[in-house]
């Protein structure tokens, strides 16, 4: 199995070969994605910036999600992942963009959404995709497996390097 870094290198291979800047919004994953990324030597050719937004009030600042939005889905929800995903590109340079929200766990669960319930979007050109998965394990394996299927994901819908 590809660990998080093996996949980051990855990632930047693909980007650089494209001239591609990515981005990252993170919730639950407390900018575990974006550190990732910056292991890897060179990664400011094609890493731009990362957003934790952990809080309802920093998604509705940094991000420009409406209260309204949360209110209606849930910050765990694949609606949220997807504005998450377009705010991050929209206030950034990038062209890219990877976002995570979830319940890591140990509490946090709600009726529907279990701990390890992870919703993900990925926004590439004029697409924004978006999954939900249930992980299981301690808060640790939920947000390993979180950052580790996240840049899965990447490599998914930005394709093979040129």
């Amino acid at each position: 199995m590809d660990t998080a870094i093996d996949l980051a290198a990855r990632v930047g291979q693909v980007l650089k070969s494209r001239n591609l800047l990515l981005t990252t919004a993170e919730s639950c994953t407390g900018g575990g994605v974006a550190q990732a990324i910056t292991e890897i030597a060179g990664s400011s050719e094609w890493f731009d910036c990362g957003f934790v937004t952990y809080s309802n009030a920093s998604k509705n600042e940094l991000l420009d999600i409406s209260e309204a939005l949360i209110a209606q889905h849930g910050a765990v929800s694949e609606e949220i992942a997807a504005a998450m995903a377009e705010g991050a590109i929209a206030n950034s340079s990038s062209d890219v963009a990877v976002s995570t929200t979830g319940i890591a766990g140990p509490g946090g669960a709600v009726p529907g959404k279990p701990v390890g319930t992870i919703c993900f979007g990925w926004k590439v050109g004029d697409h924004t995709h978006t999954e939900r998965l249930v992980f299981s394990g301690d808060r640790h394996a939920i947000r390993e497996q979180t950052v580790v299927h996240a840049l899965q994901g990447l490599l998914k819908f930005i394709g093979p390097a040129n």
